[in-house]
């Protein structure tokens, strides 16, 4: 370890922080970020299940890492999005390992006939699967007898702060035929009660269920934290910061939500009109009124599975772009604020609700810090001891040298990462956005002062501008050539030549700074990608996790167009995200010859 590590570490000992960093271990891992629904294996019953977090466990400790980073694990609503879940504690039943579960065997020919229908091969998930295996488990619990199980009375009790509710809003949804709570009738939408009481004595069965359900995702989840432990890999997983408007939290504790408004993002070089999320803001004075109870709650179910937690947005804790409810879809994030609106509160309530979530749980925490973040927030992650992200296409110096960072400027406070869920593989990046602005930005900036159809085809080279993204032509070698050809002055153009700076010649930028010999290439391979992947590696960061997607990129397992392997496009909703499935089964990747190519690579790095 060299000295500015040895300080670092030091430093990190000393922080609020110090006792989990030490639990753990100051050390630099290597791991892999995996969504549990991309991956399966001959068990699987189409989705990934917990089952086969033995096999990810399996491959990460093959390949030399010791970190698999998931998605959330919450039960997702009608989208399947995990960060917009029907419950911050409840689990995804789809992620259930049928064929483990007590009582299963007797019903093995239906299960068999379903693996047939829900095959594998595919590069989609089929969410159909979800409601079959709940028709199975409702067959599976009427064979079982929970109510006479002391486990089961002990679960409940211990998660009664959330599982009754849960339950109850799961059956009553059920009965309403999945409309959401706010249409339902008044006596069950305001909770009325002795109309609840009612309902309950009536649904008793039913709502057994969804706590007996509840159940067997816990016993197969906490088991495979066991598994992962005894290889010597850490699990790490993700607080989304927000909920469903339409979730259990949202209907039992309103009081905690801002239900007026939505969050979302403003615009950025990546989304012209920003983003509309959807999921109600917090309204943390009510929350800090009841000693942040459900907060503290969350983290106690949370830290049953996982050893690191990531914090989602968290910057969001500090201020979050508010929408109002009633704004128009179309407008996306672009009439919202940030909340609070006086900037003198932000670094306040962050480093609060970052210290409350720091003394209610045993887990490690690191932040997604991505994006525009106020000072306040990154002082206060540094101070607590809180590991941030760097992503290596965006960690660069934007205003002197509009140039990547070095590996050794990389924070070493930090998880280094080639790319996240919500981007482009970074070989999808490398051959369709590197180098370029987004079209959609672009059109909206010249607005009233250029003629983007006229200067369009002076500006940009048509051939390599694909996706929405514009590839600067390689002739417009200057800010002045610029200026010249959109005939503005610097001063006039200032936004433009901002954008410029920082994205002309990014790939030949980033090729000199990987040690690439000859011309730089436009298409990538693998030799391409181990080099990226060597930068994140070699980098001082604590973490380096990189994305499945990219991890393969060693490899031809990944065929075709790489700008398909994606998990999310922010802004978009539909069957393009978060279904992206792997071509390969977990067996037959644990005898792939990229685990040992991996392994020299982490060992290269020194990293554990």
């Amino acid at each position: 370890m060299q000295m500015s590590e040895k300080k670092s570490s030091q430093k990190l000992l000393s922080s609020p922080s110090g006792a989990k960093w030490k639990t753990i271990g100051i050390a630099r891992r290597a791991g892999v970020s995996v969504p549990l629904f991309s991956v399966y294996s001959k068990n699987s019953l189409g989705i990934g299940d917990l089952g086969d977090l033995r096999l990810l466990a399996d491959w990460a400790k093959a390949c030399g890492t010791s970190i698999v980073q998931l998605l959330p694990m919450n039960e997702v609503g009608a989208g399947f999005c995990p960060y917009d879940s029907v419950s911050s504690f409840a689990l995804e039943p789809a992620y259930l390992c049928l064929s483990e579960l007590p009582g299963a065997d007797k019903l093995g020919q239906e299960i068999s006939e379903l693996k047939k229908r829900f095959s594998l091969d595919r590069t989609k998930v089929d969410y159909r699967i979800k409601g079959e295996k709940i028709r199975i488990l409702w067959e599976i619990f009427l064979l079982s007898t929970p109510e006479s199980s002391a486990e089961f009375k002990a679960f409940v009790l211990e998660n009664r702060y959330w599982i009754n509710d849960f339950a109850l809003f799961k059956t009553l949804k059920e009965n309403y035929a999945g409309k959401p709570w706010y249409e339902w009738e008044e006596v069950y939408k305001l909770r009325v009660p002795a109309a609840l009481e009612t309902f309950r004595s009536k649904h008793q069965q039913k709502i057994t269920f969804e706590m007996w359900v509840q159940w067997m995702l816990f016993r197969q989840f906490e088991a495979a934290k066991v598994y992962a432990a005894s290889k010597g890999v850490l699990l790490k997983g993700d607080l989304p910061i927000l909920v469903s408007y339409d979730s259990a939290d949202v209907w039992s504790h309103r009081e905690f939500f801002k239900l007026d408004f939505v969050s979302g993002a403003p615009p950025d070089l990546y989304c012209a009109k920003g983003q509309r999320w959807g999921m109600p803001t917090y309204n943390w004075e009510a929350q800090a009124s009841d000693g942040y109870r459900y907060l503290k709650a969350r983290l106690k179910f949370a830290e049953n599975f996982y050893d690191i937690i990531r914090i989602d947005h968290v910057v969001g804790l500090f201020r979050i772009w508010s929408i109002a409810y009633h704004e128009p879809v179309d407008n996306q994030g672009l009439n919202g604020f940030f909340d609070p609106k006086d900037e003198s509160q932000w670094a306040g309530q962050g480093r609060n609700i970052l210290s409350v979530i720091l003394n209610n749980t045993k887990m490690l925490l690191c932040a997604e810090d991505l994006g525009t973040i106020p000072l306040s927030c990154t002082q206060a992650l540094d101070d607590l001891g809180i590991a941030g992200n760097d992503v290596q296409r965006w960690v660069k110096d934007w205003k002197v040298r509009h140039d990547f960072l070095s590996p050794k400027e990389y924070r070493f406070l930090s998880v280094a990462m080639l790319s996240t869920h919500d981007t482009t593989s970074w070989l999808g990046w490398w051959e369709n956005e590197a180098g370029t602005v987004d079209e959609a930005l672009f059109i909206r900036k010249c607005s009233g002062r250029l003629d983007y159809n006229y200067i369009k085809d002076k500006v940009f080279d048509s051939s390599l501008s694909r996706h929405g993204r514009l590839r600067w032509l390689k002739t417009l070698d200057s800010v002045d050539n610029l200026c010249y050809i959109l005939g503005k002055s610097k001063e006039e153009l200032a936004d433009f030549i901002e954008m410029y700076l920082n994205t002309y010649q990014e790939k030949e930028k980033l090729w000199k700074l990987m040690k690439m010999r000859g011309p730089m290439q436009e298409e990538g391979d693998a030799k391409i990608i181990a080099a990226a992947l060597k930068m994140a590696l070699d980098s001082q960061a604590v973490f380096s996790v990189q994305l499945i997607t990219d991890w393969l990129g060693l490899t031809n397992i990944l065929q075709g167009d790489p700008y398909e392997y994606r998990f999310n496009t922010p802004g978009t909703v539909g069957l393009h995200n978060w279904s992206r499935v792997m071509p390969v089964l977990l067996e037959d990747l644990l005898k792939d010859k990229v685990c040992a190519e991996i392994k020299k690579m982490v060992s290269a790095s020194n990293r554990v």
